[in-house]
């Protein structure tokens, strides 16, 4: 037999060499098509996709400022929060920048937290703004719908494949996700109950691993959904889809209202002999007294010990007073007003706030007994009548006063009594510059915090300008100075226009940027259209000036855009002064 010692070719070249012939013996009407076959990897290693790393660098003060600038009260909460929040993911970057897998602590503890704290303090607000700010996958259940098996037709590992949802599919940054977990005091067994309460301690139970660390199947078991994708996947890679969820760096997030822990807590402070048997009666007092919580109390509350010892880190809310609840409503970027804004704004409708009706609107809040969600109800039933009748008739200025809140049916008779229209008029006036003060003073005490988070400096003028569009657009101060930023990063590249075009370095003053700003804030002028106009008055003359002096530098002020004649006129006085003065020393020199 014939030995054979030619290379076999590869399956290019084959596909290449069979092409060529069916060409030939067939021309163009037949051709080869490649087909895809499931393919091992080699060494029969699974392909893997490229790790991301985490990209956090927040510093606990960054936000505990962030939060200063929506949330009312609340100091030690915030700080709490915002350290141990900081601190968990600052850690995971650190050991995932270090790429030490022996630096990795055996039986860590998670800073998993538990929020205490009455209904409507702003628990489930202060997690939202937390995870829009740093941006990492965050998902919220209630542990009221819960149950052993599951809840709503899945279990308590759905939570985790939520994130994955959250993070379009990124395993990776789903692992690095928060999980907040509500109404969390619901699934306490039942004091003095004889037998255990199962249902409610076998949710806590489902718990356990997940706060600590388990891998959890993305495949959501006896799902014909998912099924019917692995088969799928399967049938066009050959291999199973294994894909889990590890849950170490998923931060878990629990609050309850804990009615009853106080009485716990008291309890065990008179058996102690500490307090001197005193009783609580004042909501300042039992907010007090949760700072004094323990696991013990916890576990007599209806914890499981494996449960309570996963929540090492305890956040005790405030109650809120009256006055709290105005300083919500007057804050500028409280969601209740902004919202109710753009009920009105659906109309054409622009409404403006008296401070004394808010605090009327937060004395009917504060009756309610329901912290800040009782801001909602008043507001809403304060002004129902209004945002019923108003778009019917040709109203489009509203101003909410006193008397709108105290009495809505004679004073939206006054509204549109033809003979009181100045008077609405002027109170509407009158409102508007309230509302642009209080701006102005509220950015100036966050002036520093402001400017650091958004990279603009807050000129006098600047507050101005910020201070007027926020009254005419219905945003909170972030969005409005994110705006403003960018209006002031493209005016900036006029001078980049303007050197390129004319030869000419032109500087525009922060006051200068400022009015052109407010022309854009006050018309429809474009980008454009200022530069043409900027260029005609500006060209011929800075041109004129270079010439005779040799200065290629221009200084633009708000002044100058005002009156660009004397602008250019004083240039050349300021000129010929200096060459006059020179002149005159070296006529002394002689």
């Amino acid at each position: 037999m014939k030995e054979y010692n030619e290379k076999i070719p590869s399956p290019e070249k084959l596909e290449k060499e069979i092409s060529k012939f069916l060409s030939k013996k067939f021309g163009e009407n037949v051709k080869i098509t490649p087909l895809s076959m499931p393919q091992e990897s080699i060494a029969g290693k699974t392909e893997t996709r490229k790790k991301k790393k985490i990209n956090f660098n927040l510093k606990p003060e960054q936000l505990v400022s962030y939060l200063d600038q929506y949330i009312v009260k609340q100091d030690r909460a915030k700080a709490i929060l915002s350290t141990k929040i900081c601190t968990h993911f600052n850690r995971v970057r650190r050991f995932e920048d270090s790429h030490d897998v022996t630096g990795e602590m055996v039986g860590g503890i998670k800073n998993n937290i538990l929020m205490i704290g009455p209904t409507g303090v702003g628990k489930t607000y202060m997690i939202k703004l937390i995870a829009k700010k740093i941006g990492l996958p965050f998902v919220k259940g209630d542990a009221t719908k819960f149950s052993e098996t599951g809840y709503v037709g899945g279990d308590v590992e759905d939570l985790v494949r939520d994130l994955v949802k959250e993070a379009d599919g990124d395993i990776n940054r789903a692992q690095y996700g928060i999980i907040y977990i509500d109404e969390i005091d619901k699934i306490a067994s039942t004091r003095n109950l004889i037998g255990a309460d199962i249902s409610r301690t076998g949710v806590q139970r489902a718990l356990l691993k997940p706060m600590e660390e388990t891998d959890v199947d993305l495949k959501v078991p006896h799902d014909p959904i998912s099924i019917m994708q692995e088969i799928e996947h399967f049938r066009k890679t050959g291999k199973r889809d294994n894909q889990t969820v590890n849950t170490k760096n998923i931060l878990f997030i629990m609050s309850g209202a804990f009615s009853d822990l106080a009485e716990i807590i008291h309890k065990r402070i008179v058996d102690q002999g500490i307090g001197f048997g005193a009783q609580i009666k004042k909501s300042q007092e039992q907010c007090d007294i949760f700072s004094e919580v323990r696991a013990e109390d916890l576990i007599e509350f209806g914890f499981e010990s494996e449960f309570t010892g996963r929540l090492p880190v305890r956040a005790v809310f405030e109650k809120l007073t009256q006055n709290d609840l105005f300083e919500i409503l007057k804050n500028p970027n409280n969601p209740i007003i902004l919202g109710k804004k753009l009920d009105f704004a659906a109309y054409g409708i622009d409404v403006k706030f008296d401070g004394k009706a808010l605090h009327l609107l937060a004395k009917h809040a504060f009756e309610e007994n329901t912290g800040a969600r009782g801001l909602v109800s008043a507001v809403e039933k304060a002004l129902l009548l209004f945002e019923t009748k108003l778009p019917s008739t040709d109203i489009k200025k509203f101003p909410a006063t006193c008397q709108i809140i105290e009495d809505p049916e004679k004073s939206f008779e006054r509204l549109i009594s033809q003979s009181d229209d100045n008077k609405a008029n002027n109170i509407f006036k009158n409102l508007s510059h309230k509302e642009m003060e209080t701006i102005k003073e509220y950015i100036d005490s966050n002036k520093k915090s402001l400017t650091d988070k958004y990279n603009l400096k807050l000129t006098r003028s600047r507050i101005d300008v910020i201070a007027a569009f926020y009254c005419k657009h219905i945003m909170d101060i972030g969005d409005v100075i994110k705006k403003i930023k960018s209006y002031s990063d493209e005016i900036k590249k006029i001078e980049l226009y303007f050197f390129n075009n004319h030869d000419i370095n032109i500087v525009l003053e922060e006051d200068a940027i400022d009015y052109i700003i407010e022309q854009f804030i006050d018309s429809d002028i474009r980008l454009e259209d200022f530069y043409k106009q900027l260029t005609i008055d500006f060209e011929q003359g800075l041109k004129l000036v270079s010439g005779k002096t040799g200065k290629n530098r221009f200084f633009i002020t708000r002044q100058a855009l005002l009156s660009p004649e004397s602008f250019i006129s004083n240039l050349i006085k300021d000129d010929f002064s200096m060459a006059q003065t020179i002149k005159n020393e070296d006529l002394k020199i002689i």
